[in-house]
């Protein structure tokens, strides 16, 4: 189900938004009504799939609770690295499983099963991932307080708008927005307005311009010209602005209708007059988790230059590594640049 379906504009998130109107007075029901529009969102789309992302829930969701109130701080320690290991362990089985065993075919000159290569990435798992980290990084940290209900903390880590493509949600932003919600008529005609910009960049931008990409990369070879090349990847660039912001847009603006304030993901990033100033404006979400995350907690830049470059290296590796096999020599080639 992608959010610029008939049957999503129409009857589901209607329905979603409806629902969490019904039952504003019982905020602990309305955090459970969502928690099923959301499992109902991925399921539609995911089927089986959808126990990968519980899995993840409930393990980050005990070591929160295990973390918070452990007094041992190495006992905390462990649960945090358990917690990680297994949240990366899943992302990366899912996401480079196929590509190691075809590497492994092509360097031994063997060949591995099809329906044992046959792993499938599940929907959003980047992101859900990433949103469960991040909340038990800061129990561990002392930033956030524990979630001690189950469905509220799923609700979080699952919440329809940001579940498959963005923005990256922190609990610590939305935790206050779970126990008190105010939709002002204010904020949700600004919700409905930003969902409507966001659809049109989508719909009428970014599907647009795909046909003109997709038409300009099937010519052959020895029949490209220099013109129809740079069409190309013009139009490619701006489909994939479009369509990318264009969904961060769309999760916003029903993050508004729905009593939840996400921060931006894109700012103008073409605009950019350098590389770094690129890379803090696009998919900001990401690049912010990496700093706060990863980057500041390796040392950031406060120590010796060799060890700055190091940590660039690291962040804009494992950035590639999120994305996906083909991005890791891009972001290490950014990383120098950088």
């Amino acid at each position: 189900m992608i959010f610029s379906s008939i049957f999503f504009l129409f009857l589901f998130l209607p329905s979603a938004i409806l629902a969490n109107f019904l039952f504003k007075k019982w905020i602990k029901i309305q955090n459970f009504v969502l928690m099923l529009f959301s499992l109902l969102f991925y399921y539609w789309g995911e089927k089986n799939y959808i126990v990968v992302m519980l899995i993840c829930i409930c393990i980050n969701y005990i070591s929160g609770l295990l973390i918070s109130y452990s007094q041992n701080q190495i006992l905390k320690k462990v649960y945090l690295i358990l917690a990680i290991v297994v949240s990366i362990g899943l992302l990366a089985y899912f996401k480079y499983f196929n590509f190691i065993m075809d590497n492994v075919n092509y360097f031994l000159d063997s060949k591995v099963d099809e329906g044992v290569m046959n792993i499938i990435l599940p929907l959003g798992i980047s992101f859900y991932t990433f949103h469960a980290l991040s909340y038990v990084i800061d129990v561990y940290w002392g930033k956030v307080q524990c979630e001690k209900n189950l469905f509220t903390f799923i609700c979080y880590v699952s919440l329809f708008p940001q579940l498959v493509a963005g923005p990256i949600v922190r609990y610590r932003d939305i935790r206050h927005s779970f126990y008190h919600r105010i939709i002002t008529r204010t904020s949700f005609k600004n919700g409905v307005l930003r969902f409507c910009f966001g659809l049109g960049k989508k719909v009428l931008i970014a599907n647009t311009v795909a046909l003109v990409a997709d038409k300009a990369f099937s010519v052959p070879h020895a029949d490209l010209t220099f013109a129809t090349a740079w069409l190309g990847a013009i139009a490619y660039t701006l489909q994939i602005y479009f369509d990318f912001s264009g969904y961060s847009d769309m999760a916003i603006g029903i993050g508004l209708m729905l009593g939840f304030r996400y921060k931006e993901n894109f700012n103008f990033p073409y605009c950019a007059l350098s590389i770094q100033d690129f890379w803090r404006r696009w998919h900001m979400s990401l690049s912010s988790w990496f700093r706060d995350y990863l980057y500041i907690p390796l040392g950031g830049n406060r120590k010796s230059a060799v060890r700055t470059y190091f940590n660039l290296i690291a962040v804009f590796v494992l950035c590639g590594l999120w994305h996906g096999a083909m991005c890791i020599l891009v972001q290490l080639e950014h990383s120098f640049l950088s």
